[in-house]
């Protein structure tokens, strides 16, 4: 019982809010379910996966406590089935022979047994990729088509996908069959996102807090804009509140001021934003940004926090 009590009492600490989430994640943890967190980019589905390894107990290895395991793969197009499965070592294989187990050399996923294989925008890997992991996801074992024996890979897979991302392949039906989904949002509030940031960004020049405010609520305007297809992370903010300051330290100013902002939105900003159709060709992102936030902080806005 002792992996479900640290589970239940352990908070994950190194994503602020988000407990819903963590509710979801930690449920499906209990019950060692395959999950996939779905998000866009910047959000924190990374820092999340990583706070649940720090909170899962040690394992006992040979009477010996060790932390468990937590293994990382980053989705590609290039990855292969070798990569993750494992492949023949020429060198051993002529030593012990090509079918001994002593020739086999483990991929990842036999690095992962015990504790967290963490598998990174899982949505940009092949349709024979997701084959590969099929037996390994329902049994906790892979057979190896070489030998007559099985090799045990029992871990907790977590992926993350950003679902706004072309996959090489869509993800089957088969595939995803496996897992439960959980979906992760931005920040619940604006004072969520300002501690984010203050926590998360480099701090170079002092930036004043009303500034902050406004950043952080203009970002979040942003995100419920119908002008948009895609819209800023928290990842945006963070890049926007570093930018800014080194903005004015390259003005040899000690404080933020709103046009080190604007010097920072286009570079930050544009590219992490698209325009809808009926918008796009009649002006760039980059103009787009530019109104935007001369609207919102040149004018006199009455309402900087969240709406209900």
């Amino acid at each position: 019982m002792d992996f479900e009590k640290n589970i239940v009492k352990q908070d994950i600490k190194e994503v602020l809010g988000q407990d819903e989430v963590k509710k979801q994640l930690k449920s499906a943890i209990l019950m060692r379910r395959h999950t996939i967190l779905v998000g866009q980019p910047g959000i924190g589905k990374t820092t999340l996966v990583k706070g649940v390894a720090n909170i899962l107990p040690d394992i006992v290895l040979d009477k010996k406590k060790k932390k468990a395991p937590f293994v990382r793969i980053q989705g590609s197009p290039d990855l292969t089935a070798e990569d993750l499965i494992g492949d023949i070592d020429p060198a051993k294989a002529l030593k012990f022979g090509a079918m001994s187990t002593e020739a086999f050399i483990p991929g990842k996923i036999f690095k992962a047994d015990g504790g967290i294989l963490f598998f990174d925008e899982v949505n940009r890997c092949s349709e024979k990729l997701q084959n590969t992991l099929l037996q390994v996801l329902e049994e906790g074992r892979v057979t190896i088509g070489s030998y007559d024996i099985d090799f045990n890979a029992d871990f907790i897979f977590i992926g993350t996908m950003n679902p706004e991302e072309a996959s090489t392949e869509p993800l089957s039906d088969v595939f995803l069959d496996r897992f439960d989904l959980i979906y992760m949002n931005p920040p619940e509030t604006l004072d969520i996102e300002r501690k984010i940031v203050l926590l998360r960004g480099k701090k170079l020049v002092d930036f004043p807090e009303e500034l902050l405010t406004k950043l952080v609520s203009f970002i979040r305007k942003l995100r419920k804009s119908k002008d948009l297809e895609k819209h800023p992370s928290v990842r945006a903010t963070i890049g926007i509140y570093e930018r800014s300051q080194s903005n004015a330290y390259l003005e040899n100013r000690k404080k933020v001021e709103s046009k080190d902002i604007l010097n920072a939105m286009i570079s930050v900003l544009s590219h992490r934003i698209r325009l809808k159709p009926s918008l796009k060709y009649i002006k760039s992102s980059n103009e787009y940004v530019k109104e935007q936030f001369s609207e919102y902080f040149f004018e006199n806005v009455e309402d900087q926090g969240d709406s209900p």
